[in-house]
């Protein structure tokens, strides 16, 4: 499998939007790209995954093993190209060995680095820069630069230039200032692309973009070059028949999932049922349980409030006991209010607090949790200690103070920066985003749960037909 890792110098060097762009043109030149995405992230793959016609993948070292996220990558068999995006600079990491680096991955999967740099009010310095991240560390195989954000074909000629007498990188790509092609961003970084409008516009744009200012065919010779070194996948086994249904919400205010969590679900035996907070007026009929991931209620939470009966809806099927799942978005939604920009509107209220977004993040970065004595999932994590991770700006206000967690933080803030995972009858929320991994299999705890509450209802159901 031919591979390529777009990397940067440093962060916001214009290498998503290139990322974006090079998935969309090999895709028009009818190639088949599996796009990865380093580390924990929700927006970038999304537009990923849109570009590329194929769900991007999260490839982190905080939840995943070495051997786990090989065989994440192994996803890629059969694919023309994988192309994996890094997250900030190519030796920026929270480990001063640089362990969980882009270079470790990068070097984990062979891959060859291509490095975005925001050339701009850049000539002579751009040689140095190069000729240290090469030295930095030699197992790090830099196969080429794109230079993005120049002033013009002088600024190109001259940077051509001294790159070509002082190193051994080639140019495969030259990128010019353009306003036009910029997505825009957000406090959690770019607008998500299940929400922003004229999506494929902006992402035929962008291809459109490198076709033009990229050697597309030199960078398929980099990656046929370094293949992914990976073996077959273990074969899949045949998902169970689904003998429960989850409602999950998924729209321009809930979108936050990861694919393969999704995929979890059909494997532990569940049916996830798609509906609209904004514009169903009723939760999917003959539900066992609902999923309400993560997103930016806060910019829909006008039409969240317009949308009465759904809410209203929700807040009935919770205090009836569905089992339910919510994650930070979601958990804002479930709450009695979400206050934004001096704006104040009505969510569900099923959880007994009130949700207040700040200017600078409440949360953010690498959680690890300890389950309490008070989680209701079936079974426990493979670890115990689970790594998930957090990036919200709203806090919850107002809280009861006699509802129970599901967590314990080791590290993190979470809800009261003690405490994560809220449990309200059989619900529970939280501000940690978990991930379905080795060491916590979330999905099919939780599914186990849905279908215990099932069973233990079935009797009275019964009783009560007669």
């Amino acid at each position: 499998m031919p591979q390529l890792f777009i990397s940067a110098a440093h962060k916001s060097s214009g290498k998503t939007t290139l990322s974006i762009g090079l998935c969309a043109a090999f895709r028009r030149r009818g190639l088949q790209v599996q796009p990865f995405k380093k580390g924990p992230d929700y927006i970038d793959p999304m537009w990923l995954s849109r570009a590329a016609g194929h769900d991007c993948l999260n490839l982190d070292f905080n939840t995943l093993s070495r051997e786990e996220i090989l065989a994440k990558a192994s996803r890629g068999i059969g694919a023309d190209l994988c192309l994996t995006e890094g997250n900030k600079g190519l030796y920026d990491g929270l480990d001063l060995d640089g362990s969980n680096s882009n270079a470790a991955l990068a070097t984990l999967l062979e891959a060859p680095v291509i490095l975005v740099i925001d050339a701009q009010g850049m000539t002579r310095g751009i040689a140095p820069l190069i000729l240290g991240y090469q030295a930095f560390d030699p197992r790090v195989k830099i196969a080429g630069v794109i230079l993005n954000q120049l002033g013009g074909h002088r600024h190109e000629a001259k940077l051509r230039a001294v790159i070509d007498h002082y190193t051994d990188v080639p140019v495969v790509g030259a990128v010019h200032r353009d306003p036009a092609l910029q997505i825009c961003e957000r406090h959690l970084g770019l607008v998500p692309s299940n929400e922003a409008s004229a999506v494929e516009r902006q992402i035929e744009a962008l291809a459109q973009a490198v076709e033009r200012q990229v050697d597309l065919d030199r960078l398929l010779q980099i990656a046929a070059a370094h293949p992914l070194p990976v073996t077959a996948p273990a074969p899949v086994a045949t998902p169970p028949a689904s003998d429960l249904r989850i409602a999950i919400a998924r729209d321009a205010a809930f979108g936050f999932y990861y694919p393969d969590d999704l995929d979890a679900f059909a494997a532990a035996g569940a049916e996830l049922v798609p509906f609209d907070s904004t514009r169903d007026v009723e939760l999917p009929p003959a539900i066992d349980g609902l999923f309400i991931g993560g997103g930016f209620p806060e910019t829909q939470m006008q039409a969240l409030e317009a949308n009465h009966r759904l809410r209203q809806d929700i807040r009935r099927a919770i205090d009836a006991g569905l089992p339910t799942y919510a994650e930070c978005g979601g958990l804002m939604y479930l709450t009695r209010s979400i206050t934004w920009q001096g704006k104040r509107c009505e969510m569900v209220g099923a959880i007994p607090a009130d949700s207040v977004m700040h200017r600078r993040p409440q949360g953010r970065g690498l959680v690890q949790l300890k389950e309490t004595p008070a989680m209701p999932w079936p079974g426990e994590a493979a670890e115990p200690v689970i790594n998930a991770h957090e990036f919200h700006y709203s806090a919850l206000e107002n809280l009861s103070a006699d509802l129970p967690f599901a967590y314990e933080i080791i590290r993190g803030t979470g809800i009261d920066e003690r405490h994560d995972g809220l449990l309200y009858r059989n619900t529970l929320a939280c501000y940690a985003h978990l991930r379905d991994v080795a060491g916590n299999h979330w999905v099919a705890r939780f599914v186990d749960y849905v279908r215990q509450q099932k069973m233990a209802q079935r009797p009275l159901a019964a009783g009560q037909q007669h």
